[in-house]
């Protein structure tokens, strides 16, 4: 074999760490459950009618839009990144992409997605993707996250745009609906994320990063996590009106087992046993995807609404 021949398998690992890098950069993982919430914005949005196109369209301009946050985000939190154990093999944390490259890269899918958008569903979908871009890393990523513990309650607003996205696809406005589902995600992401970030205070404490759990101690952190668990399940509940049974009933079992666990956190803080977030961090993940895919089914079954 020569030494071209070789040479040629290096070349093509190579090639597929540089792509599987850039692809890194995007947080699938995170762009995943953003998805799991538009659709079934959409299907309520025109409840009993369901638009494959208009569905895959939108899909595809969220997608470029979160992954052009999410690759911004990488590029201003690279100091972070090389400081915290979690997040050490972030690409441009280990200078797998070089920075001027990610934040090309970055921006590109930011611009693809309004253009996808704007011509696929509506003007108004295409500035409300940019606008959540904008806000994630502009007043979140680069000002929040470092500066108070309440990062997470108003940064997270920006997950909360693609139901609002995936309304103003369907109807070219935004409906009350819409605004609910934004706030049941709203106050979902506090205790969501404060779980993780009590299983990691010590990196974010390493990184200078205040999260709730680096500043407050574990009784005020789990406190607040049961607190907030408590709205997100009411705005489930406030979406009933428009739903059917099915989405009800889901909303009401799904709610008392999310209470339920953030309860049991903050009673075994209460009585000094060690904690274990981690758990409902990751049940969280799957209370918020069964409650959607609730309604995503209600809705394209068309059931009659409750009201």
């Amino acid at each position: 074999m020569s030494i071209r021949e070789r040479a040629q398998p290096r070349r093509i690992r190579a090639v597929r760490n540089t792509l599987l890098a850039y692809l890194s950069l995007t947080k699938p993982r995170i762009i995943e459950l953003l998805l799991v919430t538009t659709i079934p914005a959409m299907l309520l949005a025109d409840r009993g009618t369901v638009n494959p196109l208009l569905i895959f369209n939108t899909l595809i301009g969220g997608m470029l839009a979160a992954a052009s946050a999410n690759a911004l985000n990488c590029v201003v939190d690279a100091d972070i990144d090389k400081v915290m154990k979690r997040t050490a093999r972030r690409p441009l944390a280990r200078d797998a992409v070089p920075t001027r490259n990610a934040l090309v890269f970055s921006l590109a899918l930011g611009a693809g997605s309004f253009m996808w958008l704007w011509r696929t569903t509506n003007l108004m979908s295409g500035l409300l993707a940019t606008a959540t871009i904008a806000f994630y890393v502009l007043i979140y990523s680069m000002v929040l996250k470092r500066r108070t513990s309440q990062n997470v309650v108003w940064g997270g607003a920006a997950g909360c745009m693609p139901v609002v996205i995936g309304w103003s696809a369907v109807t070219g406005t935004i409906g009350w609906p819409a605004l609910v589902m934004f706030l049941v995600i709203f106050f979902w992401t506090p205790p969501h994320t404060w779980a993780l970030a009590m299983r990691y205070k010590e990196d974010y404490a390493a990184a200078g990063v205040p999260m709730l759990p680096v500043v407050a101690s574990e009784h005020v952190v789990t406190h607040r996590i049961v607190v907030y668990t408590w709205a997100t399940v009411l705005a489930t509940l406030a979406l009933v009106p428009a739903a059917g049974w099915l989405y009800a009933a889901v909303a009401v079992v799904a709610g008392a087992w999310f209470l339920a666990m953030a309860h049991q956190l903050y009673a075994g803080v209460r009585r000094g046993e060690p904690v274990k977030p981690l758990r409902l961090f990751l049940q969280s993940n799957n209370y918020l995807a069964l409650v959607f895919c609730a309604l995503a089914v209600d809705s394209a079954i068309g059931l009659p609404t409750l009201f």
